[in-house]
């Protein structure tokens, strides 16, 4: 079967920090009209993987596209068992747990799972002074971190940044976090639920953690986390492509990369790829074309674009992000350099890419 541009669908999670702005912000629709904290545009994760909504694949989950058409789903000599990028909108009206996820060899060491989760944070939307925690300041130990985290008195140990609309922070694996209040937030991640809490009250409902559970979540998170990582947020390297159309780098790194395109009316995005691309609309409705296939995409809706299309038109004014499984070489390195980007200034996008800029 030709494979089409997928809409999937994006299961809504009632988490305790939610609010409304996903729908009443972003625009998105059918969704339930409480406190929302996460909708997940593209998951293949094991209870809340997406299912095909459209098409002659209908009913078909994300699992099964990957196990029955990995190549054309993927790109040419792609395998594996699920697909590998997570991608959702988080509300952030509230403030998120402090918490952690274990990196690859953690994951496969301590909770026998096949990878960790690292992941981005793209802000879309931001109050005046928000802020996010992310890392461990200088010089903490290891005793200093857990006396503080029993006291919930994060700000000791924590490095507290401020948090702008269009900035990206790339979190890897094991670093400690947080974010909100009154931040909008698309995450791309590896494909993984793990996690582990510094909280004395559950993200679900906002009930509290016994003193038991606390105890054992600490020791868990404690043997989980890397004081190392010391990130900060950016605003992306950004490439002029077309007549009003730009493409800017948000992050980018072996695990998954995020791009963000914007265009006025005198030309639209023309973006080729060998790779599954998750479109994301963060703006006003768009027409998406690939082949013969064409259709609107309203705001805050994502499409899943399978690496066998290899190109997708968006007719603006347009405001989309692109998440994506990278070659490294082929789709980030080479059309920096071929954009003028040379050896003057190190712009740091993400682990394992470092990119020169002049």
């Amino acid at each position: 079967m030709q494979l089409y541009p997928l809409r999937l669908t994006a299961p809504a999670k009632p988490l305790v920090f939610g609010g409304h702005a996903i729908a009443r912000n972003l625009g998105k629709t059918g969704i339930p009209d409480w406190g929302i904290g996460e909708t997940w545009e593209c998951s293949d994760v094991d209870g809340m993987g997406g299912e095909v909504t459209n098409g002659p694949l209908a009913g078909t989950s994300l699992r099964e596209l990957v196990q029955q058409h990995p190549e054309e789903l993927m790109g040419r000599g792609w395998s594996g068992e699920y697909f590998p990028v997570l991608a959702k909108f988080i509300d952030a009206t509230g403030t998120l747990p402090v918490h952690l996820h274990a990196d690859d060899e953690t994951a496969q060491r301590l909770e026998g799972q096949a990878n960790g989760k690292t992941e981005a944070w793209h802000i879309l939307a931001a109050a005046p002074g928000a802020t996010a925690l992310c890392g461990i300041r200088d010089g903490v130990s290891a005793e200093q971190l857990r006396t503080a985290l029993e006291a919930q008195k994060f700000d000791a140990v924590m490095r507290r940044l401020p948090v702008r609309a269009g900035e990206t922070i790339y979190v890897p694996g094991g670093t400690l976090h947080s974010f909100g209040p009154d931040t909008l937030v698309y995450e791309i991640e590896q494909t993984s639920d793990i996690q582990q809490h510094a909280m004395r009250w559950h993200m679900e409902d906002g009930s509290p953690v016994d003193d038991e559970e606390f105890t054992g979540n600490l020791d868990m998170l404690l043997q989980e986390i890397k004081f190392d990582p010391k990130p900060d947020f950016g605003p992306g390297v950004s490439v002029r492509v077309d007549d009003g159309v730009e493409q800017t780098f948000l992050c980018t790194g072996p695990y998954f990369a995020l791009e963000r395109w914007r265009a006025g009316t005198a030309a639209p995005i023309r973006r080729r790829f060998e790779t599954a691309q998750i479109l994301s609309n963060v703006g006003a409705p768009v027409t998406v074309t690939a082949g013969a296939w064409s259709e609107e995409l309203g705001r805050a809706d994502s499409l899943l674009l399978p690496a066998c299309l290899g190109t997708v038109e968006v007719t603006g004014p347009a405001d989309v992000l692109f998440g994506y499984l990278p070659n490294l070489d082929r789709d980030v390195r080479h059309p920096l350099t071929e954009a003028g980007y040379g050896p003057a200034v190190i712009v740091t996008l993400g682990e394992g890419l470092e990119t020169a800029a002049t």
